[in-house]
């Protein structure tokens, strides 16, 4: 009878432990990142607008505002930012609800009423990875750095890339006092998609940024699973200046922050 009781036990704390891990899906959304160029001196304007009215839009049309951020380098007059929709069909009719918007259509003319205000508009679409962390928009953590950084593979070794990362990277950026917020993969429809992995870090500072990476660098375990992985792959798995990365601060209306 014992036995059996603790039979019962131990079954029931697996199915426990399957409804604990069910509630904890992966996030499937989607993302885009949108990164505009502003026209000359039309910056701020652009942020207004932003500020003022069109986050306000995008949330009204059913897309959910991740994070606005400016480069840190101030000579390039740039916006980045990331939105959240559930899929990419709700992401199409959202937006075309937007800019059908009568509000949206004031305030574009209004605000464009000296010239336009953008002279490049990039958009890029991308789903989680299965080790990503679930991206989020808290509280205010203070003020931050974010580093936006996107590889290039070299032919077929964007799995030994994710491999890699999901077994020593992330742990190892953690461990040097990095922030691991989110790591996506392109949609299958855009280019570069089997080659290219995107994520976002954040940072207590510049300094403290090229500081923990120098640490990381310097890492015998790092330096272990580096080899090892190039080793599998014959030679690097990224090409040759196939590692970009942009040094971003938050505006002061970016949710993430």
């Amino acid at each position: 009878m014992r036995s059996l009781h603790r039979a019962l036990l131990l079954l029931v704390g697996i199915q426990l432990a399957s409804v604990a891990i069910a509630e904890e899906p992966g996030d499937e959304r989607c993302f885009e990142l949108r990164i505009y160029t502003a026209a000359e001196g039309k910056l701020d304007a652009l942020h207004a607008r932003f500020r003022d009215h069109t986050m306000k839009l995008f949330e009204k049309h059913g897309m959910t505002n991740i994070g606005y951020f400016t480069p840190l380098d101030e000579s390039e007059q740039k916006l980045f930012y990331v939105l959240a929709y559930p899929n990419r069909e709700s992401r199409k009719k959202s937006w075309s609800s937007f800019i059908l918007d009568q509000d949206w259509l004031t305030v574009m003319r209004s605000s464009e009423q000296n010239g336009k205000l953008l002279t490049k508009i990039e958009s890029t679409f991308l789903h989680p990875t299965d080790y990503s962390p679930q991206l989020k928009s808290p509280a205010d953590n203070g003020p931050r750095v974010f580093e936006l950084r996107t590889y290039t593979c070299t032919s077929g070794n964007l799995p030994r890339l994710h491999q890699r990362f999901r077994d020593h990277t992330i742990n190892l950026f953690a461990k040097h006092g990095m922030t691991n917020l989110v790591y996506w993969t392109l949609d299958a429809d855009q280019p570069a998609a089997n080659d290219t992995l995107v994520y976002l870090l954040a940072h207590q500072s510049k300094s403290a940024r090229d500081a923990n990476f120098e640490a990381f660098r310097q890492d015998s375990t790092w330096i272990t699973a580096k080899g090892a992985s190039e080793k599998a792959a014959g030679g690097s798995l990224t090409t040759p200046d196939g590692v970009k990365s942009v040094l971003l601060k938050p505006t002061d209306y970016s949710p993430l922050k």
